[in-house]
């Protein structure tokens, strides 16, 4: 998978690039004084990198813990994001990542413990709040897990702070490091969802929803806290069918008390980064659909947005209680009020 691995000079002889490097005995590494000098280059065409993307071993410096924007969240009022990898190993077209990055290379950061004092910091400030810290922006939380050990490092360290979350958020079916250790209580696995039919369409390389369900029932009987994620929705003349179809599927399989959150949100990007996606994917018939401009951001006319909101909330409500929802919305947003009603 990996036939190219660049490392940062001052991390070359770091415990964890050796153990990463071990991983791929036939891959070139090169060696970099930065990672941006790869990363961040100008004249890179993140379609054909992600045929074979490259590994970038690096060392993040600030910024490790980033509050996330006021709306999104799933029962918390202290949010924050952190990204101990840019990029993913999945293709989805709607993905954002393809839109702000200029590079479909894997960065790593394999300085954990600086991640872990600085969200230790934040614990601090308000010790006895909980405070939730999700892992799967910028990348998906598992499905390099067998190469980064990241649940290996993050899990006992979240064990020690009971009063702190952790989401794990993920398409991947990798899930063996969380089944062969017992669960903590204060961590969601939250899997990321669209129909099948929109799915075996957009997302590329990602496994199928069955697998994915099938993924959640292991931890479930293993006792995990899971979470549900339908962010972006992605509209379709049959969009009600399918998900109907696919709400049926989930909870045939899932119990509600094994669900910490459920979450929905639009299909929203801001206009440079649709517009860096549109070059790279002109002939990508997501980018035909009826997309339109609302306060610089890339999105389905209001009318069809707030319909889909509605009709999912409705849908969901007859699985979860109320209680479990949460909009990944900005709070001064219209559309929250759909969601509350």
């Amino acid at each position: 998978m990996i036939d190219t691995v660049y490392i940062e000079e001052e991390i070359w002889d770091h415990s964890r690039t050796r153990e990463v490097c071990a991983r791929f005995p036939k891959a070139r590494f090169i060696p970099c004084e930065r990672y941006g000098e790869i990363f961040n280059r100008k004249a890179q065409n993140f379609r054909l990198q992600k045929n074979r993307p490259a590994l970038i071993l690096a060392k993040k410096y600030g910024h490790f813990i980033l509050e996330t924007p006021k709306g999104y969240g799933i029962g918390g009022e202290r949010n924050f994001y952190f990204s101990h990898m840019l990029n993913c190993i999945y293709d989805c077209r709607y993905c954002f990542l393809q839109g702000m990055f200029r590079s479909a290379n894997y960065v790593f950061y394999v300085n954990y413990e600086d991640f872990q004092q600085a969200i230790e910091a934040k614990i601090a400030e308000a010790p006895s709040a909980e405070s939730y810290f999700f892992s799967g922006y910028d990348c998906d939380s598992l499905a390099l897990d067998s190469v980064t050990k990241f649940t290996e490092s993050f899990l006992p360290f979240f064990e020690r702070h009971s009063n702190a979350w952790l989401e794990l958020r993920t398409k991947s079916v990798q899930v063996q490091s969380l089944l062969r250790r017992d669960p903590i209580p204060n961590c969601v696995v939250a899997f990321s969802f669209t129909p099948s039919e929109i799915s075996d369409v957009l997302e590329h390389k990602v496994p199928k929803v069955s697998h994915r369900i099938g993924a959640m029932e292991k931890l479930q009987e293993r006792g995990w806290r899971l979470g549900l994620r339908f962010d972006p929705l992605i509209y379709h003349e049959d969009y009600k069918a399918q998900y109907e179809r696919l709400f049926r599927e989930i909870f045939l399989s899932l119990k509600v008390e094994s669900l910490h959150s459920v979450s929905l949100g639009p299909f929203r990007l801001p206009k440079p980064w649709y517009e860096n996606m549109y070059r790279l994917y002109p002939d990508e018939k997501l980018f035909a659909g009826p997309l339109g401009e609302h306060r610089g951001m890339i999105s389905y006319p209001v009318e069809i947005e707030q319909e889909m909101l509605g009709f999912v909330r409705e849908r969901l409500l007859d699985y979860t209680p109320q209680s479990l929802l949460y909009p990944c919305i900005p709070r001064n947003d219209p559309v929250v009020s759909i969601l509350k009603k």
